[in-house]
């Protein structure tokens, strides 16, 4: 292991265990600069100290990030809805069977 690669494993691993000292969830994903994750010789998907690799171009060379569900919850499976539109005329229903002389639809 390189000593850059080193250093950002103990400083991940030392982030992971401050992080779970101060919130419930216990993080996930390590973000990372996509250029820091080459630099490192890393590829995304791998595991960091316990962590999964993820690239994000929004995060700043130099610097990473951990997730977890507190933050970021995780996506929910949600049932579409049908939406049953309203017909473009007034239904006409008869109150009752037609009476003698009155015109049928």
């Amino acid at each position: 292991m390189s000593s850059a690669e080193a250093r950002n494993f103990e400083a991940i691993a030392k982030a992971k265990q401050a992080h779970n000292r101060t919130c419930p969830f216990p993080p996930h994903t390590v973000k990372m600069n996509p250029f820091e994750i080459e630099r490192m010789g890393w590829e995304e998907g791998d595991t960091i100290a316990g962590l999964v690799l993820e690239a994000d171009g929004a995060i700043g060379t130099g610097a990473f990030r951990l997730v977890c569900d507190g933050m970021e919850p995780p996506e929910l499976d949600v049932e579409e809805e049908t939406v049953v539109e309203a017909p473009a005329e007034p239904l006409v229903v008869p109150a009752g069977p037609p009476r003698e002389g009155e015109p049928t639809a």
